[in-house]
């Protein structure tokens, strides 16, 4: 079938592309697969930040029942034990059978008997490593002291000295105490990116096969040029991928601060703003590469032929990179990964997040993905136009790039 004339096309360019984004945007927005999908994510999200701040929280606190004379080094234990990392609450215990049962039955993580200098320690299978520490600490300072008595010295005097003593650490580069939350906080980001673009992508070649189906492109290209369906379908998936990815992220935000989860919230604010604009970057590029990719069939029980080969570039960059961000998000191979076009928009948010990405290697990024972007709009509506009209088996790409 011929492409239409171009006196055939009656709407104004920008009109029909406001159109056809409006109309993708209306349909999409009102399915019950948005609906719920954004709210089994955010629900998803909700328990587990509850389950953070509770189940996570007293993950951290352990419970030590005191029997007989170890019930004196309370405070000591919760002191030592806080020095580590390591909440102690304590309990005082009167009866062996009775703290041994609450013990097998995790209502008690340990119970001390004995004495200071000799204390003995009941536990279910193993015990903390920092209790460990702690009571160790406690026991040899106890016969130190005792020691120190006996050949006549101050323990307090001697006990202090040696507390004193400390290790001399010279760092080449400032600690960063928020490290860790901003690597969290920029993983979250690289997962929400990498899930929308996948997911708004397919539905935009998904869409197109739909249409091509139905012969429904054929009406629509009666009234609107190729370029100006291509876009607009882009532009209103694209709006609706945004939506969510708003939705969820400043949802998300608000949730993990209110619970005391996070604590940077100027870190992922500044994430969120950076990731809507990297999520816009990536959608375009890799959408129109969808669209063309669809273009080539005529039924859905061949479109996993033709997107395969654009999935598997954004899951092996995905997952690559993950690691790589996990391992060292500071490395030469997360830099230079980072900077390659089709991998930048999935992984330079999570670099800038964890506080990595320097300001020239962001605008480097920003240039390569934004020519790249223009080049795929350019190959993928080419394709598009040549082959969206072209129905029965599939488009050879060499012969929808000819023309």
């Amino acid at each position: 079938m011929s492409t239409p004339s171009n006196s055939e096309h009656s709407v104004g360019a920008v009109t029909a592309v406001r159109l056809v984004a409006q109309r993708e945007l209306n349909t999409r927005l009102r399915t019950k697969s948005f609906v719920i999908g954004t709210a089994v994510i955010l629900a998803v999200l909700a328990g587990y930040l509850v389950l953070q701040t509770t189940l996570f929280g007293q993950a951290d606190t352990s419970k030590i029942g005191l029997s007989g004379q170890t019930a004196g080094i309370a405070e000591t234990l919760k002191t030592q034990a806080a020095q580590l990392g390591k909440n102690v609450e304590t309990t005082p215990v009167t009866n062996p059978d009775e703290a041994r049962k609450q013990v097998a039955d995790g209502d008690l993580d340990a119970v001390l008997s004995g004495n200071r200098s000799d204390l003995q320690v009941l536990v279910k299978d193993q015990l903390d490593q920092r209790i460990e520490a702690a009571l160790t600490a406690i026991a040899r300072n106890e016969v130190l002291s005792a020691e120190l008595t006996r050949i006549g010295e101050d323990p307090t005097r001697v006990l202090g000295l040696a507390n004193e003593t400390q290790l001399k650490v010279t760092t080449i580069e400032q600690p960063d105490p928020e490290r860790g939350q901003r690597l969290v906080i920029g993983l979250v980001m690289v997962f929400l990116l990498y899930m929308s673009i996948t997911t708004y992508g397919t539905l935009v070649a998904q869409g197109i096969i739909e249409e091509k189906a139905s012969r429904v492109v054929e009406i629509l290209l009666s009234t609107v040029r190729p370029w100006q369906l291509l876009l607009g379908k882009v532009i209103g998936l694209g709006l609706v991928g945004l939506i969510q990815l708003a939705i969820l992220a400043v949802a998300g935000l608000v949730m993990a601060t209110s619970t005391g989860v996070l604590t940077l919230s100027g870190v992922a604010t500044s994430t969120v703003l950076w990731g809507i604009v990297w999520y816009l970057l990536g959608f375009f590029l890799y959408a129109t590469v969808f669209a063309g990719a669809g273009s080539l069939v005529s039924r859905q029980e061949d479109a996993q032929s033709v997107l395969t080969p654009v999935t598997m570039v954004l899951v092996i960059g995905f997952v690559v990179g993950l690691n790589v961000l996990l391992q060292a998000p500071d490395s030469t191979a997360s830099l230079v990964l980072s900077m390659i076009p089709p991998l930048s928009p999935v992984l330079m948010p999570g670099r800038m997040a964890a506080g990595v990405a320097a300001p020239l290697e962001v605008a480097i990024a920003l240039v390569l993905t934004l020519a790249t972007v223009a080049l795929f709009t350019w190959l993928g509506g080419k394709i598009y136009g040549n082959a969206v009209l072209r129905t029965g088996s599939r488009v050879k790409l060499s012969d929808a790039l000819r023309g």
